[in-house]
């Protein structure tokens, strides 16, 4: 790799940010494709691949605020207020992306690297999508500990939601990240 390709690389990563408002355009087919693809090479002890994702396209978010709110209805939330206000959570972005982590039973390979490689998954997806010129959300929330959420996207209880992936296009420019001291995260063992 060229050195301008190491640095075209790292801007990449040091650009990235969650934006909360997107609007269209969303990634089409070709562009989701070559984002799953970067997804589906992240870190997979034994290639497991226990990522998964479902694509909720801009006309199916309605019905999936809909589930939304039945999955905190199902968590014991009563207040109709609240069951509504989630209903238009799928309306932040023009489309979404659920990351699941459906494990994989294997003896060499614990769920919690399963939970690391899809958390690797979705780094690369984001990613990629950052480089073709679009932002992102990765959100979670109370919903994604729903049983009924889990079965109706064919997930076991013990089974991730991930993230829902809220994709589409930045309505404004974000002032850049500060600089990051990494001597605060970073040490060197010494025996």
């Amino acid at each position: 790799m060229t050195e301008l390709a190491v640095d075209i690389v790292h801007q990449n990563m040091h650009q990235r940010q969650s934006i909360g408002h997107l609007v269209e355009p969303a990634p089409n087919a070709e562009q989701l494709e070559r984002a799953f693809q970067a997804a589906l090479t992240a870190p997979d002890h034994h290639r497991l691949k226990p990522t998964r994702f479902i694509v909720i396209a801009e006309d199916q978010r309605e019905a999936f605020g809909e589930l939304l709110s039945q999955a905190l209805a199902d968590l014991g939330e009563t207040e109709s207020a609240q069951l509504e206000r989630v209903k238009n959570h799928p309306f932040r972005a023009p489309l979404l992306v659920l990351a699941l982590t459906k494990f994989q039973s294997h003896p060499k390979v614990p769920n919690f690297e399963q939970t690391l490689s899809s958390g690797a998954a979705i780094q690369n997806f984001i990613l990629s999508l950052q480089a073709q010129g679009f932002s992102s959300m990765w959100r979670s929330g109370a919903v994604v500990e729903s049983v009924h959420f889990k079965q109706v996207l064919g997930l076991s209880a013990d089974d991730l939601i991930s993230g829902i992936l809220y994709i589409g296009t930045a309505v404004k420019a974000i002032p850049p990240r500060a600089e990051i001291q990494t001597q605060d995260y970073v040490s060197y063992w010494n025996q």
